[in-house]
């Protein structure tokens, strides 16, 4: 069960996120659900239809059950999905 203390262990795909914080101010505000991800990307429906996202040099909010927030830095979440969970089942 994905929970605010193993989230970046987990597959992001379907969590709620904005970006609160970025180096590119054009993109601060975006939001949405994760659709798709890479290890450097993800990509957000948003209602302005599918904006794809580099990971780095941004702060993510991501939402749980629709109740719970935190933020987290990009650089932590920059690797692939595969690979976040090699570490969750390792650790």
């Amino acid at each position: 069960m994905i929970t605010l203390e193993n989230i970046t262990n987990h597959e992001l795909i379907g969590l709620t996120t904005q970006i609160v914080e970025s180096t590119n101010n054009q993109i601060i505000g975006f939001g949405g659900k994760v659709v798709d991800e890479t290890r450097s990307t993800l990509t957000i429906q948003t209602q302005n239809g599918l904006k794809m996202i580099p990971k780095e040099h941004s702060k993510w909010k991501f939402t749980i059950n629709e109740t719970q927030s935190c933020v987290i830095d990009g650089l932590t979440i920059s690797k692939r999905p595969e690979e976040r969970l090699k570490v969750k089942k390792n650790g």
